[in-house]
């Protein structure tokens, strides 16, 4: 009598958008693997077509995207991407976004408001996706958008061990831009042993996006050594005049730290003109020349993100990845 027989081995593959393939390029290579040949591109009114080189039956798909520049079009090509490998029948699809798109819309701050945030996950979700992978969400709650497991990756030990390797930790003070980062920079200090704390407090007008008003300084960080922390930055307003608020009080120098280097606008002119000695970033956004500058600091995201690419294949312990003291 003959026999069925069924392999149980496991088959990785990684798939990459177009916002962004040499990030894609870089973590297959740590995980030694090829980013899997895809055929993608926009018909004359502006529709994609994706379709899959190789075939994706019974593999652990994982879909990385960069959000960045034309993020609805990136979005859009992800969630067409989803389908494909929900209709060719991938056993288990993982979206990798570095940066979440519409992290900041994660609440109705007024009537008659979307919570684009919750769309966004629940767009994936629909398309088929299991499980989402993110650097440094904007808010923790984001993570309870999603109908299935989230990993929150954290860049804090990366960009935590580059400062440490560039400055004396006795005369450095973690700086939050707003209130709402204190606890991040709490996890800065407990990182750095135990180093001072302060944080702006400012004022924000919900009606005027990306300018914030600083008000004061709290904390001491005269003669201090800054490292001025945040999420992401994107024009450059609020983080250069939480600079120039330090160095009023009397900061002897402010580096700042952020993931997420959006840059839009005029947030390069502001960030080379201003009194900020360096900025670090991760490279969970494409940077062209255009945005790269002298006091620029760019340091990589993929090994991190190659890491829980393995372990969540390997269905191992993602938990030190992302409870910001890996």
């Amino acid at each position: 009598m003959s026999s069925i027989k069924t392999s149980s081995e496991k088959k990785l593959m990684l798939f990459s958008g177009r916002a962004y393939p040499e990030l894609a390029d870089e973590v297959a290579d740590y995980l030694d693997i090829d980013v899997t040949p895809t055929s993608a591109y926009d018909f004359a009114n502006g529709e994609i077509f994706v379709r899959f080189e190789e075939s994706v039956r019974g593999s652990d798909a994982f879909v990385l995207q960069s959000h960045a520049n034309d993020i609805n079009k990136w979005v859009m090509e992800q969630l067409i991407m989803v389908d494909a490998l929900k209709r060719a029948s991938a056993k288990r699809i993982t979206v990798v976004m570095p940066f979440y798109p519409y992290a900041r819309q994660d609440k109705k701050h007024r009537g008659r408001e979307p919570i684009s945030a919750r769309l966004i996950a629940d767009l994936l979700k629909t398309a088929g996706a299991h499980r989402l992978m993110a650097v440094d969400l904007h808010t923790a709650q984001i993570q309870g958008f999603f109908d299935g497991p989230v990993d929150h990756l954290f860049a804090l030990p990366l960009l935590a061990q580059y400062v440490r390797g560039r400055v004396d930790v006795s005369r450095l003070t973690v700086v939050s831009p707003d209130a709402g980062r204190v606890r991040v920079a709490e996890r800065w200090t407990n990182l750095l042993g135990g180093t001072p704390l302060a944080f702006i407090h400012k004022t924000r007008d919900p009606l005027i996006p990306n300018e914030a008003m600083v008000n004061k300084v709290v904390g001491d960080v005269h003669g201090r050594i800054c490292v001025l922390i945040d999420d992401m930055i994107d024009t450059g307003g609020t983080i250069v005049k939480a600079a120039d608020a330090l160095f009023e009080y009397g900061a002897a120098d402010v580096i700042v730290a952020s993931t997420h280097a959006v840059f839009s606008g005029p947030a390069v002119d502001r960030l080379k003109n201003s009194r900020i000695s360096e900025v670090v970033v991760t490279n969970t956004l494409p940077l062209s020349e255009e945005k790269r500058f002298d006091k620029l600091t760019e340091l990589s995201i993929a090994p991190l993100i190659a890491r829980a690419i393995r372990e969540v294949f390997d269905d191992g312990s993602v938990t030190s990845l992302f409870d910001g003291n890996a």
